[in-house]
C-alpha cells in the first residue's frame, strides 16, 4: 500500500507540477502579449513626439526664413530711404545751379564751368535711379504735383499743367519732391 500511496503522491506532485507548468507558461505569453502591447503604446507615443517635434522644426524654419525675407525687404527700404534722404538735401543745389545756368553773364567760361558742375551732379544722380517727374502738359496728379496757383485758360484742359516752378523726383516708387506746378481750372 506504501507503494500505491507513494504512487499516487508522485501522481500528485507530477499533476501539481504540470499545472503550475502550464500556468506559468500562461502567465508568460500574457506578459509576452502584455509586454508587446506596451512596445507598441510607448512606440505610438514616440511616434507623435517625433511627429510634434518635426512640426515644430517645420515652423520654426518657415519663421526664421519669413525673418530672413523681411529683414533682407527692411534693409533695401532702410537704404532707398537714406538715399532718398541724401537726395532731397542736394536737390536745392541743383537748383541753384540752374538758376545759374540760365542767369545773364558776359563770363562764358564761368557759365561753362558752371554747367559742367551741374552736369556732373545729374550724372551721378541718374546712377542712383533718380528720375525728373513729367509735368509740363500732364494731368494734375496730386501724388506727384504740388499745385500752389490757378489760372482760367481756354488753351489748356482742366487740371492740366500749365507750368513748372520747381521740379519733382522720384526714386523708384518713393517720391523724393513733389513738383510745383500752375495748373490750369
Amino acid at each position: 500500500m506504501e507503494n500505491k500511496e507513494s504512487k499516487n503522491n508522485e501522481q500528485e506532485v507530477l499533476d501539481e507540477n504540470i499545472e503550475t507548468t502550464t500556468e506559468e507558461n500562461t502567465e508568460q505569453v500574457l506578459d509576452k502579449d502584455e509586454i508587446i502591447s506596451k512596445l507598441n503604446t510607448d512606440l505610438e507615443e514616440q511616434t507623435k513626439k517625433s511627429e510634434e517635434y518635426l512640426d515644430h522644426l517645420k515652423r520654426n524654419m518657415a519663421e526664421f526664413d519669413n525673418y530672413k525675407k523681411r529683414m533682407a525687404k527692411e534693409k533695401e527700404n532702410m537704404y532707398i530711404s537714406i538715399v532718398a534722404d541724401f537726395i532731397a538735401e542736394i536737390l536745392p543745389i541743383m537748383d541753384n545751379f540752374e538758376k545759374a545756368i540760365n542767369a545773364e553773364s558776359t563770363d562764358e567760361s564761368f557759365k561753362d564751368g558752371i554747367h559742367m558742375i551741374y552736369d556732373q551732379l545729374k550724372e551721378m544722380l541718374d546712377k542712383t535711379g533718380l528720375e525728373e517727374i513729367e509735368c509740363q502738359g500732364q494731368d494734375f496728379d496730386p501724388n506727384l504735383h504740388e499745385a500752389v496757383m490757378h489760372v482760367e485758360d481756354e488753351n489748356y484742359a482742366e487740371k492740366q499743367v500749365v507750368e513748372v516752378f520747381r521740379k519733382g523726383y522720384r526714386l523708384g516708387d518713393k517720391i523724393i519732391r513733389h513738383a510745383m506746378v500752375k495748373v490750369a481750372n
